[in-house]
């Protein structure tokens, strides 16, 4: 069989072809997974797809791998508003279960995929190097994507892994029915020592009845022997971290739904461009919460002497008198063009005003280029750099979720947080 390679784009036709290897100018996804020993083959069409369980010789049951998929076309919209996210450069995906409501009489721990990841994650806990051994089953990472005109059948190969951390969730449906979810924080391993390929005859040696869980490991990449051989004590080695991977692309900073990015525009370039501080200020706070931050939104400043800070606001860290920390943030709003990277003088002007223990957020409707997303990372600035796709994301979601439209909810905001002309340090007092 065949190896996939990081990042790299899969066609996966139909019906399906094990012996092209290369179908539709893309590497045939079936021809390098093959069939496994009882002749079946690696198709997938749950978003959590547990390949059948084997009996090796000895008696011992096994999963082989566990393939999990995602398709963000899908996302953003009514029917599913929540979006995965795929950050393998740094060894980080984050995912939703597969409690879709469509049946309401059950838990989200009854639904195939949430129960099999769940009996799982003890056993990536584990300090037992025996048990990861013969229990832990890699998770493979596939993102199927619009490309090359087609919106279905290719995937974008992200690695494999493990769970890192499971969180009991609530979500929304298109009718606006809350119901119970999990999340998921996968982490991915390093294929470093493979040249960043993964050999697929690993798995098809996992779904080898023949072999005891011994013999498959010859196959399997450097860093899951290191981990089964560690366990927790070496994630930090074993995680995914590509150098320079750190820098977002243009296209990786426009969202989906370009759409209502310029509708947002639009609505502010149309009015008063000093109120996108507002929905600046909302989305600093949001971008802080959904990441589990906790924060007190302050105010917006007076239009006539910002001083260059547009926003104030206060970052919160740990709870009680003694053990917490409270710290400031101030923020710049700019509500430029889609189509020209945002100006790197703003952002040093952002620099300039804080002050030691400070954070700045620059919140753009645009993007930021490499240059200026370098000069931020390598100088160890202390800015939040949120984009036109952030805005986005978050919008979508309150929208969805307050069922207003777009100019009510933008109004909404001025009612919502105060026009003041105080220093940034009154945070901390308040």
């Amino acid at each position: 069989m065949g190896r996939f390679r990081m990042g790299e784009v899969y066609r996966l036709p139909q019906p399906q072809q094990y012996s092209t290897p290369i179908v539709d100018g893309l590497p045939n996804y079936y021809s390098i997974t093959g069939l496994r020993n009882n002749g079946r083959g690696f198709a997938f069409q749950k978003g959590i797809h547990a390949i059948e369980k084997v009996i090796d010789p000895k008696g011992n049951e096994r999963i082989p791998a566990i393939i999990i998929s995602s398709t963000p076309r899908k996302a953003g919209t009514e029917d599913n508003p929540w979006h995965d996210t795929y950050d393998s450069e740094h060894g980080y995906i984050r995912y939703y279960g597969d409690n879709n409501n469509r049946f309401a009489n059950r838990k989200a721990d009854e639904y195939p995929g949430n129960k099999a990841l769940l009996s799982l994650k003890h056993h990536y806990e584990c300090d037992s190097k025996q048990d990861r051994l013969h229990n832990a089953v890699p998770l493979v990472f596939l993102e199927k994507i619009t490309f090359g005109g087609r919106a279905k059948g290719n995937a974008i190969f992200h690695g494999f892994g493990i769970i890192d951390t499971v969180e009991l969730i609530t979500q929304y449906d298109a009718k606006h029915n809350y119901f119970p979810n999990y999340l998921y924080t996968f982490t991915v391993f390093s294929l470093s020592e493979e040249n960043e390929e993964f050999d697929w005859q690993w798995i098809l040696d996992r779904c080898d009845s023949t072999k005891s869980i011994e013999e498959t490991m010859v196959n399997a990449p450097k860093s899951w022997k290191m981990w089964i051989n560690e366990g927790k004590e070496c994630i930090h080695r074993v995680r995914r971290n590509v150098y320079g991977g750190n820098l977002l692309s243009e296209k990786d900073q426009r969202p989906l739904n370009m759409k209502l990015l310029k509708e947002i525009y639009e609505y502010y370039a149309s009015t008063d461009r000093h109120d996108f501080e507002y929905l600046a200020l909302e989305v600093t706070a949001k971008a802080i919460e959904e990441n589990g931050g906790s924060c007190k939104p302050g105010w917006v400043t007076s239009k006539s002497s910002d001083g260059g800070i547009d926003f104030v606001m206060r970052l919160d860290v740990g709870k009680g008198i003694l053990s917490s920390v409270n710290v400031v943030i101030i923020g710049q709003a700019k509500c430029e063009k889609l189509d020209e990277p945002t100006n790197g003088l703003h952002i040093a002007r952002t620099v300039a005003r804080l002050k030691r223990g400070w954070i700045g957020s620059y919140v753009t409707t645009s993007y930021f280029s490499n240059s200026v997303q370098k000069e931020v990372k390598e100088d160890g600035y202390p800015i939040m750099m949120i984009n036109g796709a952030k805005i986005v994301s978050i919008v979508e979601k309150e929208l969805f979720e307050t069922q207003m439209s777009l100019p009510d909810y933008l109004i909404s905001l001025k009612s919502k947080y105060d026009n003041k002309q105080l220093r940034p340090e009154d945070i901390l007092l308040m």
